[in-house]
């Protein structure tokens, strides 16, 4: 019986995230084949076209079967990233809220396990037959900071985990989290989109994809006017301080100890940051972060229980 492979794969509300890739993490239903097999699952009998659009705000990932159809994908990516046979088994390591990680653990865990039964499935036109034989789940963003023990030395530090929809804040004090201090906000990255194409709308009378606004707050180059770059750039310093000021009411202050950034807005508040607002930041802006960390973890796990 071929061994199982541990995947590490971070359901966000913007993008599905594994230790070697990330996709959008919107779905497109068809009933029928459609014309391409580039990024088609197929499950059921049904065709779904992955990373199309956004995946609507689900609060409760286990509503509906979206992300369990992510995660398929997910699996397939790795598999063949890794050239292994596409009946191996799996062993999924995810995360939750640390907020919210007691009362979501049983069900989400039970969402993607689906009891450990066979699966079949196509992805790209390769079919796969594989299973789910156990799902470990950790904290996000702790998870991701415990791979860097040199950002633990310090006796407290601020974690600001900035996904698509939240962002996570907790303190650590000597590396363990202090949980009066944990909040889940509703302030991510797409909030700060969605602020960025209105500010440009009316002003400007322009309507700006999401693609657009992030090539921007990247730098990359572009033909954009620069009356449109300079509202992007000035409401990205804005979204930057209304982090600032969510962390400071969570009691937390910025100036007295490091914060660590993390997820898909850390790349933002590297180029966006108010000089000296920060004692000491510290930024982790790939996006694979989270779920390498789980990866790795679940490896952890399995090492001591061995």
């Amino acid at each position: 019986m071929t061994e199982p492979i541990t995947i590490g794969v971070d359901h966000g509300y913007a993008a599905m995230k594994t230790a070697h890739c990330s996709f959008p993490s919107g779905l497109a239903e068809y009933e029928h084949e459609p014309y391409t097999q580039k990024n088609v699952l197929c499950h059921d009998g049904k065709y779904y076209v992955v990373g199309s659009g956004r995946q609507p705000l689900q609060q409760d990932k286990t509503v509906d079967e979206n992300y369990y159809l992510l995660t398929l994908a997910a699996i397939a990516k790795e598999i063949a990233y890794r050239n292994a046979p596409t009946t191996t088994p799996v062993i999924l390591a995810a995360g939750l809220p640390l907020t919210s990680f007691g009362r979501e653990k049983k069900a989400f865990r039970a969402y993607l396990l689906r009891e450990g039964k066979p699966v079949s499935f196509s992805y790209e036109g390769i079919s796969y037959e594989t299973s789910v034989q156990d799902v470990k789940l950790f904290p996000q963003g702790y998870a991701a900071i415990l791979q860097h023990s040199d950002l633990l030395n310090e006796p407290s530090v601020i974690l600001a985990d900035i996904g698509g929809w939240t962002v996570d804040i907790m303190r650590l004090d000597n590396r363990i989290p202090y949980a009066a201090s944990c909040r889940s906000l509703e302030l991510g990255m797409i909030r700060c989109l969605d602020e960025i194409a209105e500010q440009v709308r009316r002003s400007l009378n322009l309507s700006l994809t999401g693609a657009q606004i992030e090539n921007v707050l990247r730098g990359s180059p572009d033909s954009m006017d620069d009356r449109v770059k300079a509202i992007i750039q000035r409401e990205a310093g804005l979204y930057a301080r209304r982090i600032l000021s969510a962390i400071a009411e969570a009691g937390l202050d910025c100036r007295a100890m490091p914060v660590v950034f993390l997820g898909g807005g850390a790349g933002l508040m590297k180029r966006y940051l108010p000089q000296g607002s920060v004692l000491r930041p510290v930024i982790l802006d790939d996006d694979k972060l989270n779920a390498q960390a789980y990866e790795w973890l679940a490896g952890q796990v399995a090492d001591h229980a061995g």
